[in-house]
């Protein structure tokens, strides 16, 4: 996609401010300035950019400003691409809100016996299985099921709950009300999150999740197990084609045959959502503002210096939040081969400091997989494991795409889940610049290294996922 006018206006701005600012250190040595860092998210993060929502046209702004900023630094579009932006076309229903629930004699409507938490726009059937949520991690789930998730817990512990039921082939997941759920729609705006896809993808395969309301939980302590519930959801037309978009650039190497780095962070959020405090704007300025600004910041440094013996592709992705679009996209269109990709590291919320680490020290994914963590802090990351094994970060950021294709592919993130997460308050005053500017600088050299070097990371044993891990 060539630059259109509003991305041609961006990319003067970025340009005067290259010329005013620009890379007057060498090579090495590069300093990475608090007030460039600053000015980034400042623009990601502005209430004018309405939460940069996934496969909006703020998602396309924000898209054209990182791309204007790959323009500046110098960086060449990546191998044949026309241009700095990779568009993909989703497709996301339109629920009309009369979803209805059928099992044994007892009919339940929307909004009436239960909620919908979250909706893949299709029916769901299956048969009835009850599970204890403190049982969740261990429990042997029948391929198509309908998962009944008793006593669910309050906090952090509910997620816990629900996530191994993602990696299983249950169709719905049942709960009652409680204040977890309340806090799951409260962060989606009060409404059901539906399930987007690329267009040309089959329908997204994670369950419907539903709230019943304590009446309706109720209704199903007569219900025997294995019972057919039947999930009838309707659907209205989309109106219009939507797009989500990548922003690609590449710093071409001397050698062709050395491979290539790929550094990558996802530009999206939640958008503006109403809420009853008054603040809609979900700015996201650390999740992913932050990741973006270290691309963007390593992408300057690596641009300012000499010829790097490997080339490096730079990627800020679409559609993170609505299940990782912009990088399954990258994962089947990449413009570069899969097999040429030495290593994926993505940048993940790295505005906040983990209270779990180390001081000044980002958390990495999978630090036991391969040998690419331990490698670049031994060469000066400020890089240390992850200290959330349980919370399975390591598939739920964009490296897993690639991972699961062979990339070695992992995450580097600041706090692991920072009490702004998908909140209304992930703005730039909760943001730790000092720590995010350290964190970034402590990064250059490490990913000069790795891109000047004959070094190829590999998964340890055992350490490379599986599909459905």
């Amino acid at each position: 996609m060539r630059l259109k006018p509003l991305q041609g206006m961006i990319c003067g701005a970025a340009l005067l401010i290259a010329a005013s600012v620009g890379g007057a250190q060498g090579a090495h040595g590069w300093t990475v300035k608090p007030q460039w860092v600053q000015a980034h998210e400042e623009f990601l993060a502005a209430d004018a950019m309405q939460g940069r929502g996934s496969a909006t046209r703020d998602e396309e702004v924000t898209a054209m400003y990182v791309a204007s900023e790959f323009l500046a630094y110098g960086l060449k579009t990546a191998p044949g691409m026309t241009g700095y932006v990779q568009r993909a076309e989703v497709v996301q229903p339109v629920l009309d809100g009369h979803a209805t629930i059928q099992i044994a004699n007892n009919k339940l409507e929307e909004g009436q016996d239960f909620h919908l938490l979250m909706a893949g726009g299709q029916p769901v059937r299956g048969p009835l299985m009850r599970i204890e949520a403190k049982d969740a991690a261990h429990a042997k789930v029948a391929p198509g099921a309908v998962v009944l998730l008793q006593h669910l817990p309050a906090g952090d512990a509910a997620m816990q709950s629900l996530r191994p039921l993602y990696r299983e082939s249950v169709v719905a997941v049942l709960m009652e009300e409680n204040a977890s759920t309340q806090k799951m729609m409260t962060m989606t705006g009060g409404k059901t999150r539906i399930a987007m896809r690329l267009a040309d993808a089959p329908m997204h395969e994670r369950p419907t999740m539903v709230a019943l309301t304590p009446a309706a939980m109720g209704k199903m302590e007569s219900v025997k197990d294995g019972e057919t519930v039947a999930l009838a959801i309707h659907m209205v037309p989309q109106s219009a084609p939507r797009y989500t978009y990548n922003a690609i650039g590449y710093l071409p190497g001397t050698d062709p045959n050395a491979g290539t780095v790929l550094l990558s962070a996802h530009l999206d959020h939640l958008g503006a959502r109403p809420q009853g405090n008054g603040d809609s704007i979900y700015n996201g300025a650390n999740d992913d503002a932050a990741g973006t600004t270290a691309v963007l910041e390593l992408a300057h440094a690596l641009a300012s210096g000499s010829q790097l013996r490997r080339s490096v592709l730079f990627v800020c992705y679409g559609s993170e939040e609505a299940g990782g679009l912009g990088s399954t996209y990258l994962g089947e269109h990449s413009p570069v081969p899969l097999k040429d990709l030495v290593a994926n590291l993505e940048f993940e919320m790295i505005g906040n400091q983990d209270p779990k680490m180390a001081k000044g020290v980002l958390l990495f994914t999978g630090w036991d997989r391969s040998n690419l963590g331990p490698m670049l802090k031994q060469h000066g990351a400020l890089l240390g494991p992850d200290p959330y094994p349980e919370q399975h970060f390591f598939e739920r950021s964009d490296n897993y795409a690639l991972a699961l294709k062979g990339v070695v592919a992992h995450t580097a993130a600041g706090w692991g889940t920072p009490p702004t997460y998908h909140q209304p308050d992930d703005d730039l005053a909760h943001l730790d610049l000092p720590f995010m500017t350290a964190a970034i600088q402590s990064l250059v050299e490490p990913v000069r290294w790795l891109a000047d070097s004959d070094f190829i990371p590999a998964w340890n044993k055992d350490g490379q996922p599986k599909p459905r891990e």
